[in-house]
């Protein structure tokens, strides 16, 4: 049930404490990339559900609740909550909340908090980026240093980046990559593009981009996963189904609620 939450996705820092290791960036270092958004603003709200055949296993949702400023940048505040519902709540009782503060102008994460318990199994990580020298400063493990990429994502600023690349020039195949850093580690993460696709929702059919994510293991990328990703094929790019293939049946999120997106989605 997990990777569900997480994929969608699918942290406190207080504000007077400030981090040598995390500042600014000087005269001599880089400046940072600069990212067009046309994709999610200020209040923007996605509540999915989550289930098997026609039991409810779970919900999940997504908030930009805020504008603010992470190492004098100014950010976006991101909050994603997951849980288990209905007889899920029996077996694998899940409470996942993340936390992003992603760059408005690179959108990359400048901090990222995960506090889950997922049947018991509890994780939590508080993780400090200085995207500057390419490192990760983890305050939950002793606050260890990490190595990170360039523009590394995090688990749920990966979703909003994502959101933000152009796919005009898309061709049938074609691979989008994202590198995340998560559990310490750097994933490098692709979106296989399979096409456009009408797809029928609660909200009526709606044209769709059709994506396969795919996730590194090794060096090979697993495409056998049986899962797709389908968004709007529009500038919101919102998910409107994440769909995933098991032995008898399937899991799927879909969308089920909305709201302050930039522009209407074209349900017909």
């Amino acid at each position: 049930m997990k990777k569900y939450f997480a994929l969608l996705a699918l942290i406190f820092l207080p504000v007077g404490i400030t981090l040598s290791h995390n500042a600014g960036p000087s005269e001599t270092e880089p400046q940072l990339r600069k990212v067009k958004n046309n994709a999610f603003k200020v209040g923007e709200y996605l509540k999915y559900r989550i289930h098997y055949g026609i039991i409810n296993a779970g919900i999940a949702e997504l908030t930009v609740e805020k504008k603010t400023t992470r190492q004098n940048r100014p950010v976006y505040h991101m909050v994603g909550i997951g849980r288990t519902t209905g007889m899920a709540e029996w077996f694998f009782k899940t409470r996942d909340r993340y936390e992003t503060y992603v760059d408005t102008e690179a959108i990359i994460p400048w901090e990222f908090i995960r506090d889950v318990n997922e049947g018991g199994y509890e994780i939590k990580r508080h993780i400090v980026f200085n995207q500057y020298n390419h490192s990760a400063v983890d305050l939950k493990a002793n606050s260890q240093t990490y190595k990170i990429d360039d523009y590394a994502q995090d688990l749920l600023s990966t979703f909003y980046y994502a959101r933000c690349i152009d796919t005009d020039t898309l061709v049938l195949g074609q691979e989008v990559p994202v590198d995340m850093f998560l559990d310490h580690e750097m994933y490098p993460f692709r979106f296989k593009y399979l096409g456009k696709e009408i797809l029928d929702s609660k909200f009526g059919e709606v044209r769709c981009l059709k994506f396969q994510p795919l996730v590194q293991s090794g060096r090979v990328f697993k495409e056998k996963e049986g899962m797709t990703l389908w968004v709007s094929d529009d500038a919101n790019k919102v998910p409107i189904r994440l769909q995933s293939e098991l032995a008898v049946g399937s899991i799927k999120v879909d969308i089920m609620d909305y709201k302050n997106l930039i522009r209407p989605i074209n349900f017909r």
